[in-house]
This record gives structure tokens, C-alpha cells and sequence, in this order.
């Protein structure tokens, strides 16, 4: 899940604060809340709109067309960090529904100042880990997309075992997508790109829309992040893996 300033945070130990444990049970995570300072439009935000675009965490599978109001295609952004992408996409495709998974307030209350601002419809929010939402939240095959867009690559050797893209995210996302459904993944740390095409490609429940081993273009309808930026000016490659499920 995307983190604030994930590149190469080298000052900073991977633990855990007190707040994490609301938002997952799971032992080993892929995320760190670190205390953030949230703003007064943010924390005002919050208040207003959660109630009316929030999701409550529920360990039962819910209806997606009750929570939208209404069916249509389901894009799922993790770690939409604050909410800019996912602002864009809810705007450029009415016709998706967008549903967003975010720990951090700060983030959360930014996206929904984007939202109201858009006078979007067609947008949801969840705090919690993305894990959970997919492994227990969602009804198998209620994906059309899943977006992971600039996770933490938790570059140091010590630390790839809290990267989100493990087994048992595959197992989770292969559950959640329909069948011809696309995950979509993108890095700017060329290390995590192979690590992703190493375990997706010996999936046999996904398929390179690009072909073995290779990335994608950036699609039209992927705006480009602030993390996407960042790795330019950093002269970091940028590499899109876009798998359909089988």
C-alpha cells in the first residue's frame, strides 16, 4: 500500500504503531501509519462525507451494487494515497464505479475534498487494509480492475516480506477479479518490477496482456502520480504490468 515518501525511507524502522491494529489483524503487513498531520479541510472532510462515501470494514462479503446504489463495472484502487488518481479516474469514468482502499486519514479526507468538489457519484472509501477488503469484504468475481499503482517496494532485503505482492495477494486479487479482468500494477523501482513479473508469470490464473515478462504502455485512462513524478526527476524507469484474469 502506498506509503507517504515510500522511496527509500531508510531512517525509518518497519514498525507498527497502535493505530494499525484497528485496521488489520494480519501479523505481517504491508503498510505503516505513521502519525500524519491531518488538516483542517481534511479533518472537515471527514466529518461531512465519510458518512455518505465511506465503507465500513466488514468481515462478511457485502453488495457493491447496494453500496454504489446502482451496478456497473468495479474499479478497485489500493493505497490510493491522497486520492488524486482515484479522483481522476472516478471523473474521466462515469460509467465505473470506484472503489478505494486508504489507512491514512490524511489521504482519505483528501480524496473526498476531490470528491465533493467533482460532485462525484460513483466513488467509495474503505480504511482498512486492502488484504482484508479483498480476502473478506468482497464477493468473489465483483472486480472488473484492480489498481496497484506505486506500492512501498520495501527495497531493503530484510523488509520483501512486507511487500503487498506475495502469494496470498494473488490468491486475493484472482478471487475478487471476474474472469477477464485486469490487474494493474506499476513501479518505478525496477527490483519490485521483476519481483511482480517473476510471481505473476508463474500464475497461471493471470496472462501478460503485453506478453510474457513484458510491460505495458501507461493507459490513456491511468493518470500520471505524484510518485510517478517523483521517480522521474529521480531517473527512475517507470514500468506498467497489466495481466488479465484467466
Amino acid at each position: 500500500m502506498t506509503i507517504p515518501d515510500p522511496v527509500n525511507d531508510d531512517s525509518q524502522p518497519a514498525t507498527d504503531t497502535p493505530s494499525a491494529e484497528r485496521l488489520t489483524r494480519r501479523s505481517i503487513r504491508s503498510f505503516v501509519v505513521r502519525n500524519g498531520r491531518t488538516t483542517s479541510a481534511q479533518t472537515d472532510a471527514l466529518q461531512r462525507l465519510l458518512p455518505q462515501f465511506g465503507l465500513t470494514y466488514s468481515d462478511n462479503p457485502i453488495s457493491l451494487h447496494t453500496a454504489f446504489n446502482r451496478e456497473a463495472p468495479v474499479w478497485m484502487e489500493i493505497g490510493f494515497g491522497n486520492g488524486d488518481v482515484l479522483v481522476n479516474m472516478g471523473t474521466n469514468n462515469p460509467e465505473a464505479n470506484i472503489l478505494g482502499a486508504e489507512v491514512h486519514e490524511s489521504g482519505i479526507g483528501h480524496a473526498l475534498i476531490g470528491v465533493e468538489q467533482n460532485a462525484l457519484t460513483n466513488v467509495r472509501l474503505v480504511q482498512h487494509d486492502a488484504m482484508e477488503i479483498l480476502e473478506n469484504m468482497l464477493e468473489p468475481a465483483s472486480l472488473d480492475k484492480v489498481l496497484l499503482l506505486f506500492p512501498d517496494p520495501w527495497h531493503k532485503k530484510r523488509h520483501h516480506k512486507r511487500r503487498i505482492v506475495q502469494q496470498d495477494f494473488l490468491d486475493a486479487v484472482a478471487r475478487t477479479l471476474k474472469p477477464g479482468g485486469i490487474l494493474h500494477c506499476a513501479t518505478d523501482w525496477a527490483e519490485y518490477g521483476e519481483w511482480m513479473i517473476e510471481r505473476l508469470e508463474k500464475d497461471s490464473r493471470f496472462k501478460n496482456c503485453a506478453g510474457p515478462s513484458q510491460g505495458s504502455p501507461r493507459p490513456e485512462w491511468r493518470p500520471v502520480t505524484r510518485f510517478e513524478k517523483r521517480g522521474h526527476r529521480l531517473g527512475h524507469d517507470v514500468i506498467d504490468l497489466l495481466y488479465t484474469r484467466l
